[in-house]
């Protein structure tokens, strides 16, 4: 069974058009032992059949499976703890005084690209310890990925010691139980959370997000195209209230790609806003 560059190519647009995913040619190994596991998982007799599955089948069931064995998971709670840091005490803090000033105690943030849950977590343990009496508030925090698998970890709020090992002691102690090697997140956090499976690339369910104070997709971008990227962050430019703030990775960034956005530094770090 041998895949040839033609129909290597064929997926990769394929994949591409449905994830906004880009696999360059350095990729191929990855690409093609994914593409392996699900034609021996499926029983078929070779890649042409596989592609054809894919392409012509109105089930998308098996797309899924494939995007969940293609999609990057690498994640922890605190991950880039210094932009955390700016966050909760430069931006956030900001973001408190402007609304209780106009008695608005809502505040909505959307995870974009939130595999296995540990940094929406992480944002909604930030905002307990950093708002003012925050039973007072109201606090919208959703959370998206276009990985069902990881999103179902993220839901059980289950994490081995890796995924904790930058958490402050004290937030673990108050906000995990341990059994074993296994960390419990407390119901309170999980409770603060919502789940969806969002594909970034579909414009009708990108149009739905609107009014977020804040967005979080970090370490999204670096696998896309700048086509793939300059409609996502088109999309969060409009999910965004004015004002309102996006974070994306440290090795990302708007510049040479739109202008729509404003940069802000906050010690060693940068974080973008709507104007």
């Amino acid at each position: 069974m041998t895949l040839t560059p033609e129909l290597y190519q064929r997926f990769v647009d394929l994949i591409y058009k449905k994830t906004g995913i880009w696999f360059e040619t350095t990729k191929r190994y990855f690409v093609d032992k994914r593409l392996d596991e699900r034609i021996a998982a499926l029983g078929l007799a070779d890649y042409r059949q596989y592609y054809q599955l894919l392409k012509f089948s109105g089930e998308q069931t098996e797309m899924q499976q494939l995007i969940n064995r293609l999609t990057t998971n690498e994640t922890y709670f605190f991950r880039d703890f210094s932009q955390l840091q700016g966050f909760a005490e430069d931006v956030l803090r900001q973001l408190v005084k402007e609304k209780i000033k106009a008695g608005d105690k809502r505040i909505r943030l959307w995870s974009a690209g939130c595999s296995t849950g540990e940094e929406p977590y992480t944002l909604a343990i930030i905002l307990l310890e950093m708002l003012p009496e925050p039973a007072q508030w109201t606090i919208e925090i959703m959370a998206s990925d276009i990985n069902t698998r990881v999103l179902d970890v993220a839901r059980k709020g289950f994490y081995n010691n890796r995924s904790v090992k930058d958490v402050p002691m004290e937030y673990l102690e108050r906000y995990f139980t341990q059994r074993f090697e296994t960390h419990i997140l407390n119901t309170k956090i999980r409770d603060m959370v919502t789940f969806k499976i969002i594909n970034l690339m579909e414009e009708q369910e990108m149009k739905a997000q609107a009014n977020y104070d804040l967005i979080f997709c970090r370490n999204v971008l670096i696998y896309f195209d700048t086509e793939s990227r300059l409609s996502v962050l088109n999309h969060f430019y409009q999910s965004l209230r004015s004002d309102g703030y996006i974070y994306l990775g440290h090795a990302e960034s708007v510049i040479r790609i739109t202008d729509s956005f404003k940069m802000k530094r906050i010690g060693s770090t940068i974080a973008y806003y709507k104007p």
